[in-house]
């Protein structure tokens, strides 16, 4: 049913992509090592703004955790959702089935080492977190039916306007708006729904499956309960991510330690391998280039640090304090990529799965690294994946959203029209080969870092500014 509509869209994609992917996300060889430009972009923004703002990810990170736990809510303070609200709602589109896949293709490429350069990474990616975050709560923009439209396309054309790079800012917002959308179409639906169902068809039997073949089933389910939820905007989705979020990350989590803890006997050798790994100078897989680059780009993909996307589900947090929401977010990479992907990591480390793993990985290996505590073990592994991917759509569909309507207005046929075509996608992409689509998809995500940080560095100066007069008050 779907292989002339997948041939169609691959034809159209594809020189898209390659352009973008050229142009954009050129590398360049570093010891045998293809390191993506996009990723330095990344990087240097999150070390740049470490040191610009003194470290505020350690000096604000116990009021971080005052504001997630309510500490300054007050329900009378312009917004939608509470503080907790936005933070599991902007976790829910981080925390996926990269924190599962893409961890594994990281040590299968960079060794174990990959998870202490990970780490790091994010400690840094934290403090660019809080720049986009609090940058996007300052320039939210709410609208006469009490909605909340904020992020990057807000501090961009607003927030540049205001040093007078009007039409500048203009162009910056509209190309991340488009961005925007087309990532929240690939990576951030089909992708996700795609991978999912194809966990579940392994989990019941791989070919064998009752599922196999019915992907268009799966597609379907996925829409309906992802439609049911975002029919009601954010406030319906911060009410399901609250509960969805804590619940998704404590039953992989737990999971986690119960197979590190099986195989607690391993766990001393298993750190130092870590560390050995991560600053060998041997050159060979797992050495400390090897294992830099694949966990410094495996970080910089999970967290979204830098990209634009979280501020969007950040601005309709209910405050008066555009910084207490920056704080907060410091607190997203450490759960995202801290705490889950380590937890990947040290599983699939601490088995040897990684080891002679015959051409086995991303998810593939998550799951025999399961597998070796209990045969059925994968089953809870689709369970996670299945939750990872339906509150990664949720999110998605609804920085979609916000782009959408910043390009054609905040009427309801505009709304409705983008909540259609995306769930058109989710069950597309349950049936499709993907891989032109999840090229092109990448291609959007990732650009939307370039005009997002671009904004960063004009705008951060007024950020430092409020730092300085609320300590003063």
């Amino acid at each position: 049913m779907f292989d002339n509509l997948d041939y169609k869209i691959e034809s159209l994609l594809k020189p898209t992509s390659d352009l973008i992917t050229n142009i954009i996300f050129g590398s360049f060889t570093f010891f045998e090592t293809q390191v993506p430009y996009i990723v330095l972009w990344l990087v240097f923004a999150s070390l740049y703004f470490s040191f610009y703002f003194n470290f505020v990810n350690i000096i604000y990170f116990k009021r971080a955790l005052k504001v997630a736990f309510g500490k300054y809510d007050d329900p009378n303070h312009p917004g939608e959702i509470t503080h907790f609200q936005s933070f599991t709602a902007a976790m829910s589109g981080t925390i996926g089935l990269g924190n599962i896949a893409g961890v594994a293709v990281a040590i299968s490429i960079g060794g174990p080492g990959a998870m202490l350069w990970m780490i790091i990474t994010a400690f840094f990616g934290m403090t660019l977190k809080f720049v986009e975050v609090s940058l996007g709560h300052k320039y939210r923009v709410i609208h006469k039916d009490g909605t909340v439209s904020g992020g990057a396309i807000r501090y961009l054309s607003d927030g540049l306007g205001n040093l007078g790079y009007v039409k500048t800012g203009k162009f910056l917002a509209v190309f991340f708006a488009i961005c925007c959308i087309g990532g929240s179409f690939g990576g951030g639906n089909m992708f996700q729904a795609n991978q999912a169902f194809q966990q579940i068809v392994e989990a019941t039997g791989s070919q064998d499956s009752p599922f196999y073949d019915k992907g268009w089933l799966g597609g379907l389910i996925f829409a309906l309960i992802v439609g049911f939820i975002i029919i009601g905007g954010i406030k319906s989705i911060g009410r399901v991510t609250e509960k969805l979020v804590p619940f998704m990350a404590f039953v992989y989590v737990i999971s986690c330690l119960y197979i590190i803890f099986s195989n607690i006997n391993l766990l001393p050798e298993s750190l130092a391998r870590i560390f050995e790994n991560a600053f060998s100078i041997d050159a060979s897989v797992g050495g400390l280039i090897g294992s830099l680059i694949a966990g410094v780009k495996r970080a910089v993909f999970s967290n979204e640090s830098g990209i634009g996307s979280a501020p969007i589900a950040y601005a309709p947090a209910k405050s008066d304090n555009h910084l207490n929401t920056g704080f907060m977010s410091l607190l997203s990479p450490v759960v995202d990529t801290i705490i889950v992907c380590s937890m990947t990591a040290l599983v699939i480390i601490i088995t040897g799965v990684y080891e002679n793993n015959t051409g086995i990985q991303g998810v593939e290996l998550t799951s025999r690294a399961f597998e070796s505590v209990f045969s059925w073990f994968p089953m809870i592994l689709a369970v996670a994946i299945t939750l990872f991917a339906i509150s990664t759509l949720i999110t998605w569909s609804y920085y979609g959203l916000r782009c959408w309507t910043y390009l054609f207005g905040i009427g309801n046929f505009s709304k409705y029209s983008f909540k259609f075509i995306f769930l058109s996608f989710t069950i597309v992409g349950s049936s499709m080969n993907l891989e032109s689509v999840i090229n092109f998809s990448d291609s959007m995500i990732f650009a939307m870092s370039v005009p997002n940080i671009i904004g960063l560095y004009f705008l951060s100066s007024e950020l430092k500014k409020d730092i300085k007069k609320m300590e003063n008050n």
